[in-house]
């Protein structure tokens, strides 16, 4: 048996003794293939919950909006409302926390069901306050319980036929885009999704980019190593985008990951 079908047993195990499930879904390839898995195995069918924000990539509800309507889901689309919250919109280093904060509780609001994540086992050895936010919600982590880290996903995802998600890059929300201490403003949020959309089209739909915002200005963040070609191209992208709202475009350099997070960063 091969690694992605015991992952895929033990996880089947976990939701057979998990309650009636509301899963939050973003429409990467964790939640959605959690969400996939649930729909067709559990004896009571969760329902799958999504959250509309400024800070979600607009490609996002497309992929959710398919799935949805292809697998049959219970599919309710809320919103959170973190872009009301005073201490989310300063962008503190535990700005995640606030962020699912608003999530969960306004789940909480809408359905009396135990809450479900996709996080997985690589996501627990990461910066992520979000988790305190889950586990004041008793939000549960079948991936975790189950041992799962994010290659042995995408693996279950290919092995069930969820091709049209199983090799999305990761997507974080596009405010991990924006350093700590810059307020979140939707202006922002806006321009990091135009343009990281605009960067793919250069150089491929799959690639990993980070459009990031620091003090200095405007920085492209690339998975891979590129092409003169390719690089230049993206600089023309980058620069004319960048003029366009009166920003600096400062240069491309490697992909990081959480390279917008600073801990000690003031207002």
């Amino acid at each position: 048996m091969e690694e992605a079908d015991r992952a895929l047993s033990r996880l089947l195990a976990n939701l057979r003794e998990a309650p009636p499930l509301a899963i939050a879904v973003s429409g990467g390839v964790d939640s959605m293939t959690l969400a996939s898995v649930a729909h067709r195995h559990s004896e009571v069918r969760p329902i799958m919950i999504h959250a509309v924000s400024p800070a979600v990539p607009s490609s996002a509800r497309a992929v959710i909006d398919s799935h949805a309507a292809t697998e049959g889901w219970d599919l309710t689309i809320l919103d959170a409302g973190e872009q009301n919250d005073p201490r989310y919109r300063a962008n503190p280093y535990n700005r995640c926390y606030f962020c699912k904060s608003n999530l969960y509780g306004t789940i909480r609001a809408t359905t009396e069901r135990t809450i479900a994540s996709g996080t997985n086992l690589d996501d627990m050895a990461e910066h992520r306050p979000g988790l305190i936010a889950a586990g004041e919600h008793d939000v549960l982590h079948p991936f975790v319980a189950a041992r799962i880290d994010k290659a042995t996903i995408r693996a279950i995802a290919r092995s069930l036929g969820l091709t049209q998600f199983a090799e999305l890059p990761a997507q974080p929300c596009l405010a991990s885009r924006i350093e700590t201490g810059i307020a979140i403003v939707q202006r922002d949020l806006a321009f990091i999704d135009r343009t990281e959309r605009e960067a793919r089209a250069c150089i491929g739909q799959d690639e990993t980019v980070r459009v990031r915002l620091r003090r200095d200005g405007v920085h492209l963040e690339v998975g891979r190593v590129l092409a003169a070609g390719e690089q230049a191209a993206l600089e023309a992208v980058m620069m004319r985008a960048s003029a366009a709202e009166d920003r600096t475009f400062i240069g491309i350099s490697p992909y990081r990951t959480g390279s917008a997070f600073v801990r000690n960063a003031g207002p």
